[in-house]
C-alpha cells in the first residue's frame, strides 16, 4: 500500500468476482436472469418457473415445473417453532428483525443445514423459498392482532403468487391482484451484485451455511439506501397525503408541491436513482404496468397523481429517474400488505438470487478478504513500556 493507492470507496466500479446468474445488458439497458430479458420473464413466467431458472440454469419443462411445485408445497405451512419464536417477539420490533429470527431457527432447525453439498444446498434454498411465505403472511396478521394469532394455513389448489396473498389476507386475491404481485416477485428475484447479495457471497466464502448467509443477506437489505426504500416511498406519500376521494389531478399538483418543496431543502427523496441504470432502471415499466393494473382494479387515482407529480417533478428538477422500489411501493399498498412488510416482501423474491449466488459461490469458492489502507496514528508506544 502506498499513498498513491486507489481507493474505490463502495467498491465501485471494482469487478470481484465472475457470475453466470445475471447482467445488466448496457447495450439495452435491460435486466437478464440467465440471458432472459426480465420483462419477458415477467410477461410469460410463473415466480416458481424463474426461481428453477435462476438456481439451474434453464427454464423449466412443464414436468420438470410440475414437480418443483409440488415440493415446494409440502414445505407451506408455517413451522410451529418458528411460530412460538415469533410470538415471543414485541410487535413494535421491525418485521425485518422477525423475519432474519425466523430465518436463523429455520437454519438451525434444518436437518441438513451443514451439508453443503450441491443436491443439498438446492434443497434448502426450495425449503426456504417455500417457508418464507407462511413467516411473512403470519407477521403481517401477528402485527394486526397485536400478538399471538392464528396462522391461515396454505392451500394446495393454489400456486405461489395465489397462496401468498390467501395466508396473508385469509381471501383468495382477484386474478389483477395476483398477477401484479407475481410480476413484483419476478422483478425483485434477483439483480447481480448487489449489497445484500455480496453479503450473501463474503459469508459463504468462509464456508458458512447457506441460513447464515441468508441472515446476513437480511441485515444488509434492512438498510434504506438498499431494500427499505420502498417502504420510504409509502412514507412520502403518507407525508404527502393520501385522499382517496381526490382526483388524480389535485393529487399531483400536491405532489409537484411537495417535491419542489423537499428539494430546495435539499431532503433525499427515496425510490429515485439507481447506482448500476444511468437511463432509468429498466425494471421500472414493467413493474408501472403493474400498478397501473392495479390503480384500474381498485379505481385509487390519486394513488397515481401522487406518482406522476414526484416523478414528473423530480425529472425536471435533477433528471434522475425512479428505481424499482418507486412503483413496487404503491403497488403493495393497494394489496393491503401494511408499509413495514413490503422489505420482507423484497427477501421472499430476493432468497431465490441470494441463494443462487450462495450455490455459485460455493462451486468455485475463495475467501472474500479485501485490503484496506491504514490512515491512523503512525506507530507509537505506551508510556512506561
Amino acid at each position: 500500500m502506498t499513498d498513491s493507492t486507489e481507493i474505490r470507496k463502495g467498491l465501485n466500479g471494482v469487478v470481484a468476482d465472475v457470475t453466470a446468474i445475471s447482467k445488466v445488458n448496457p447495450e439495452t439497458n435491460s435486466l437478464l436472469y440467465r440471458g432472459y430479458p426480465v420483462p419477458e420473464l415477467a410477461a410469460t413466467q410463473s415466480f416458481e418457473a424463474v426461481a428453477h431458472l435462476l438456481w439451474t440454469g434453464e427454464l423449466p419443462s412443464d414436468e420438470e415445473l410440475a414437480a418443483f411445485v409440488a415440493k415446494g408445497r409440502a414445505h407451506r405451512a408455517l413451522d410451529p417453532v418458528v411460530k412460538q419464536t415469533l410470538d415471543a417477539l414485541p410487535t413494535t420490533c421491525h418485521p425485518m428483525d422477525s423475519v432474519r429470527t425466523a430465518v436463523s431457527v429455520l437454519g438451525a432447525s434444518d436437518p441438513s443445514a451443514e451439508d453443503s453439498s450441491p443436491a443439498a444446498e438446492r434443497e434448502k434454498a426450495e425449503r426456504l423459498m417455500a417457508q418464507l411465505p407462511a413467516v411473512i403472511a403470519y407477521e403481517q396478521r401477528r402485527r394486526r392482532a397485536g400478538g399471538p394469532t392464528e396462522p391461515v394455513p396454505p392451500r394446495d389448489d393454489l400456486d405461489y403468487a395465489q397462496n401468498f396473498l390467501w395466508m396473508t389476507f385469509g381471501e383468495e386475491a382477484a386474478p389483477e391482484v395476483v398477477d401484479a404481485f407475481r410480476v413484483s416477485m419476478i422483478l425483485y428475484a434477483e439483480h447481480s451484485f448487489n449489497a445484500s447479495t455480496f453479503t450473501a457471497r463474503v459469508i459463504t466464502s468462509t464456508l458458512a451455511d447457506l441460513h447464515s448467509a441468508v441472515v446476513g443477506a437480511i441485515g444488509a437489505l434492512k438498510g434504506p439506501l438498499h431494500g427499505g426504500a420502498n417502504e420510504a416511498v409509502m412514507h412520502t406519500f403518507d407525508e404527502i397525503g393520501i385522499r382517496p376521494e381526490e382526483s388524480g389531478e389535485e393529487a399531483k399538483a400536491r405532489a409537484r408541491a411537495w417535491m419542489e418543496d423537499a428539494l430546495a431543502q435539499k431532503k433525499k427523496v427515496m425510490g429515485f436513482g439507481h447506482r448500476v441504470y444511468k437511463h432509468g432502471d429498466s425494471r421500472v415499466p414493467t413493474m408501472k404496468q403493474a400498478l397501473d393494473g392495479m390503480i384500474a382494479y381498485t379505481g385509487r387515482d390519486e394513488i397515481l397523481g401522487l406518482y406522476d407529480g414526484l416523478e414528473q417533478a423530480m425529472d425536471e428538477a435533477k433528471g434522475i429517474k425512479p428505481n424499482l422500489d418507486y412503483p413496487a411501493g404503491p403497488a403493495y399498498h393497494l394489496m393491503g400488505f401494511d408499509t413495514e412488510l413490503f422489505t420482507p416482501l423484497f427477501i421472499a423474491a430476493r432468497v431465490v438470487g441470494w441463494t443462487a449466488h450462495v450455490m455459485e459461490q460455493r462451486a468455485a469458492n475463495a475467501l472474500i478478504r479485501p485490503l484496506s489502507q491504514y490512515v491512523g496514528p503512525d506507530e507509537r508506544h505506551v508510556p512506561g513500556a
